[in-house]
């Protein structure tokens, strides 16, 4: 149990580009210590979290005792938001011999060396039926945890305005499991709540003083003319007319990227944003009412990210980052109630 003196101390764990950091900074955490391999991501967390001892390193080489002069002693929590990708629905070429595979289990020699009140787990759905993740679990009980069950968890519930189903995992020794896995529920935030007051952008990069991230993709003339076509606040490709649907599109209507081309809708949350998320063939990311796809700056908000929050890289480098990212409000809301359970004994 911690003492309301001080702030819980974290570590994270596949940090990517900050967002995690910045959620549970935002929930009252001291965030000491992250690891990351990705440079570019790493140039953006170390221009908002300048504060924070980040390795850039394949984690698999990084010694947890590179951290012991920022975690003297037991740590609080520990956050591990490995990549998603060989378990993801949309990963058509799974592989049983990606190296990925077992990042999860990098996190152990992290737990047997600190502790950890609280471990959190983070994935897409799919980890949940494989045997990296049921061996996981078994370990944790083993070594005397208290595991949830994994819940799934939609971003859309937690003040993210946009559709993102994610799995987490909760294992708790000596405080609350109960507390940190009872996460309180918010009120929708819509597309137009969103990014309905931003400007019209200008087309590629924007003029000196501008907000580097407000600027839309130079389309194609044929796509500008597939917009044109597709209506208002959620209309799709559907309403194209034939001669300007792709072959691939009129041989299969209703394949698994049905929502190409389509528009995103004011009055609901966005669909899942994907590193691809600033390009109409992508997935339904048009802007609800512009022929454009949605800029880095109206992803970035989709994800939650405020707008001093600093990207660095270019446009495909910061797209994937905001795409990789887990929202920061969504990690703020399971952040506050791990918080809570920090400060209450175990069950």
């Amino acid at each position: 149990m911690v003492s309301k003196a001080r702030k819980p101390l974290a570590l994270d764990l596949f940090s990517g580009s900050g967002a995690v950091t910045l959620g549970l900074k935002q929930a009252g955490f001291n965030v000491v210590g992250a690891v990351d391999l990705n440079p570019g991501a790493c140039q953006t967390y170390r221009a908002n979290h300048p504060d924070v001892m980040l390795i850039e390193e394949d984690i698999r080489k990084v010694s947890p005792d590179a951290f012991s002069s920022v975690i003297p002693g037991n740590l609080d929590l520990l956050v591990v938001c490995a990549p998603c990708q060989p378990f993801s629905s949309q990963n058509r070429r799974r592989s049983p011999s990606d190296a990925r595979n077992d990042l999860v289990n990098t996190a152990i020699p992290f737990i047997e060396r600190f502790s950890p009140s609280i471990v959190f787990l983070e994935n897409v759905p799919g980890l949940e039926s494989s045997d990296v993740f049921g061996g996981f679990k078994n370990w944790l009980e083993d070594d005397g945890y208290r595991v949830s069950k994994p819940m799934r968890i939609d971003a859309a519930e937690l003040g993210v305005p946009q559709r993102r189903t994610r799995m987490i995992l909760v294992a708790a020794k000596g405080v609350s499991l109960d507390r940190a896995t009872d996460i309180a529920k918010s009120g929708k935030k819509t597309v137009k709540d969103t990014i309905g007051d931003l400007p019209t952008p200008p087309i590629g990069r924007p003029p000196e003083g501008h907000d580097p991230l407000h600027f839309a993709r130079k389309h194609s003339a044929l796509n500008i003319l597939r917009l044109q076509h597709i209506p208002e606040d959620g209309g799709g490709r559907e309403s194209l007319p034939l001669h300007l649907q792709l072959a691939c599109h009129r041989r299969s209507k209703k394949s698994s990227f049905s929502d190409t081309y389509g528009r995103m809708r004011w009055s609901d949350v966005s669909p899942t944003l994907t590193t691809g998320c600033t390009d109409i063939t992508r997935g339904r990311f048009a802007h609800p009412k512009e022929h454009r796809a949605i800029t880095l700056r109206e992803a970035a908000r989709l994800q939650s990210f405020p707008d001093h929050y600093m990207f660095k890289g270019n446009a495909a480098q910061v797209s994937t980052q905001i795409g990789n990212a887990v929202p920061p409000a969504m990690m703020k809301a399971i952040g506050t109630s791990l918080k809570a359970a920090l400060f209450m004994q175990s069950d």
